[in-house]
């Protein structure tokens, strides 16, 4: 697991988290022999804000992320809300751009951010919006339709399928969403949280359908607070922290240390109040 210098003290749940001993050590899955399908390349991203608790009104959303993604793997991406791991998605698809730093994606690849309801047309049925979705993705028309039956089987939508996509709930919408990237192909496979949407019945029936896709070869970014799930996903793991990489390396070792960290801070602020308390 490669780590950036961090305290080396555990610190309140408000901090940048310290890890391990600091030290940084080879990760064996990053490979020169690997294509490399994205690179973000010292990447970060700002934009002004009214709130002056900010960095001199300075909201720095991500900070000096350099990472790549290799064809064939899985790399989760994980940490608590708001440091930056949708932004980080939205940044590989091309739906915005680094404030500074480089992102770059392999000439003639693809990429797909799966996410709630996103490109989503709410007036249109499930299925014209399967349909398009699929297109965008690079399916010619007769390609896109031939999609759609197993788009309705595998999504359970039944006759909702042909009713508008305003009237459908979230885990309906995660269904249409999932089921619709997992039919179509793309090259890169970005996934915010939309496994753990739905009833469990569905979860475990995505998963286990997305671990086929990674076994055959799928290339996946996949973001959730689910710290199990990935672990059995990803090959390799992200742990970030108020927009910088504090983690990188082995799925399981990145996620134990990331849910030890939880656990202590979380201690730690608890231990705090009781102190405030006696005081």
């Amino acid at each position: 697991m490669s780590t950036e210098n961090t305290p080396a003290p555990l610190v309140p749940d408000d901090d940048m988290p310290a890890v391990a001993d600091g030290t940084v050590e080879p990760d064996p899955s990053e490979s020169v022999d690997r294509l490399a399908m994205l690179e973000l390349d010292n990447v970060s991203l700002s934009y002004h804000a009214h709130k002056q608790s900010f960095d001199h009104g300075t909201h720095h959303v991500l900070n000096e992320v350099t990472l790549q993604l290799y064809e064939g793997e899985t790399l989760g991406i994980i940490g608590r809300n708001g440091v930056g791991k949708t932004t980080l998605l939205r940044l590989m698809a091309g739906i915005i751009g680094p404030t500074h730093g480089k992102v770059r994606i392999h000439p003639g690849k693809s990429a797909s951010l799966l996410t709630l309801g996103l490109g989503f047309k709410a007036d249109l049925s499930g299925r014209d919006n399967a349909l398009l979705a699929a297109m965008l993705q690079g399916s010619s028309r007769k390609e896109a339709k031939s999609f759609l039956p197993s788009i309705q089987e595998f999504s359970e939508l039944g006759d909702s399928f042909d009713e508008p996509v305003k009237d459908y709930s979230s885990g309906m919408r995660a269904r249409l969403a999932f089921t619709t990237a997992l039919m179509t192909h793309v090259d890169i496979l970005l996934i915010d949280e939309i496994l753990s949407v739905g009833d469990a019945h569905f979860r475990e029936k995505a998963e286990n359908a997305m671990k086929g896709r990674i076994t055959g070869g799928q290339t996946v970014v996949f973001v959730s607070h689910m710290a199990e799930q990935v672990k059995k996903l990803c090959s390799r793991v992200v742990w970030l922290d108020k927009g910088r990489v504090v983690a990188m390396g082995p799925a399981a070792e990145v996620v134990d240390a990331y849910v030890k960290h939880i656990k202590d801070a979380r201690l730690a602020a608890k231990q705090k109040n009781v102190i405030a308390n006696n005081s």
